[in-house]
């Protein structure tokens, strides 16, 4: 593990990517998101020694995004039709070796096992109905299976997808099960995908390593892939530290190449990040709105809510965050504890919360009504958890690329907000 900075625009205050963030403001309004890049490529980068890399695009799914990672080579996951939708407009084919797209879910709903049959797509089967559902539509197809190995990990609750308190893969006690229920629709299971939660450390990884070994072994020798899922850690926090993917792939590598030697045959090796491509590369850009004392606390209000960014509500997750000076860099200046929260008739609309719901407060430096409060890290599970709640309008998302700034999602409007919306008419 190695020490980071969460973000250098916390250092600066004023500039991301290169543009300065008051003119973005400008030009886009507020709240948007900003999307640097450069900064997805070089996480993608740091994932060159695995055979693939396949993007978890529930983190982030703005067809520019996708179009982003697609002319990188880098493979799409998706857990819904609508998100299989969405790959194929941003230009991902329905079928290749490996699979461009692969769907990843616990059931299949109707739509998506139509355009999964009707399109090729594979199939991550997470439970043994999705095979009976898909092998009854269409024996022959291939699929790999999700497994569930009875543990899991994450810093949240809400974001451990392992163990018997998640609804996620299949029971590692039920495989036999489910390699007779493939054998029988003529399904060929051509791999094995293990993903247990958010975060990990080594001792636990190698762990989830011998379960997905196990289960491959007792696939056989179909298996030409395993994955290892997602949950790459992303540093919030300044002291938070970075995972060691040398030593992180070592411990796949070592569990791909012990498959290999007992099936005889190459085993590819795929990993799956979501938020490790794109956290650190989003940002929030709020307008602070009001300013006021509650008893013994200061109120910084924004223009973004919950409806924006549901991960503090949610999980009680931190994020980075810092006031734009007016003019020029930020200078040293002392800070005050504050909180800060957004428009909605919530109380719990607070971006500065601990999990529980419990109201923390955060070091920011003194500010006026008019400033910018720009939250970091923000650029996975932020727009695509979005709402309209409160009949707020959805933010706008700006990509930023070699020093130019493309809107690649207008800002929703009032119209927007009740299309599709029909009073009856009276009898």
């Amino acid at each position: 593990m190695s020490s980071t900075t969460t973000d250098s625009f916390v250092e600066t205050g004023t500039h991301v990517a290169g543009l300065d963030v008051r003119e973005l403001a400008k030009q886009f309004g507020t709240p948007c998101y900003l999307y640097d890049a450069a900064t997805i490529l070089r996480r993608i980068e740091e994932l060159a020694a695995f055979d693939h890399v396949r993007y978890a695009q529930k983190a982030c799914s703005n067809l520019a995004i996708l179009d982003l990672v697609r002319r990188h080579k880098v493979l799409v996951d998706a857990v819904s039709a609508g998100e299989i939708y969405r790959a194929r407009q941003a230009g991902y084919s329905a079928q290749g070796d490996p699979p461009p797209i692969v769907y990843t879910a616990d059931i299949f709903d109707r739509e998506s096992l139509d355009m999964v049959v009707e399109e090729g797509i594979h199939a991550n089967c997470g439970s043994p109905d999705m095979i009976d559902q898909l092998g009854e539509r269409h024996p022959g197809h291939a699929i790999t299976l999700r497994i569930n190995p009875g543990f899991g990990h994450g810093h949240s609750q809400k974001t451990n997808t392992g163990g018997e308190q998640s609804k996620h893969g299949i029971w590692h006690e039920d495989l036999a099960d489910c390699l007779q229920r493939a054998d029988h629709h003529g399904l060929q299971v051509t791999g094995v995908h293990m993903h247990i939660g958010s975060g990990t450390d080594f001792k636990h990884l190698s762990q989830v390593c011998g379960a997905l070994e196990a289960a491959a072994l007792q696939v056989g020798r179909s298996v030409m892939s395993i994955s290892a899922g997602g949950g790459l850690p992303t540093p919030y926090r300044a002291e938070d530290q970075r995972v060691d993917l040398a030593e992180y792939y070592k411990l796949w590598d070592a569990t791909r190449c012990r498959l290999q030697d007992q099936f005889g045959h190459p085993v590819s090796l795929e990993i799956e990040p979501g938020r490790y491509l794109t956290a650190e590369a989003g940002y929030l850009v709020t307008e602070i709105r009001a300013i006021k004392r509650m008893g013994g606390n200061t109120f910084y209000l924004v223009d973004a809510g919950f409806n924006n960014l549901a991960r503090p509500i949610l999980y009680g997750a931190y994020h980075p965050m810092t006031v734009v000076p007016v003019a020029g860099p930020r200078r040293d200046e002392p800070t005050r504890e504050v909180v800060v929260g957004g428009p909605l008739c919530e109380s719990g609309d607070i971006f500065t919360q601990e999990e529980g719901g419990f109201v923390a407060t955060r070091a920011l430096p003194p500010a006026q009504v008019g400033q910018l409060l720009v939250i970091g890290c923000a650029g996975a599970y932020g727009y695509v958890m979005s709402s309209n709640y409160n009949s707020k309008p959805f933010a706008s998302e700006v990509l930023l690329q070699d020093g130019q700034a493309h809107l690649v999602r207008a800002r929703q409007t009032f119209a927007d907000l009740t299309q599709g919306e029909v009073i009856p008419s009276s009898a």
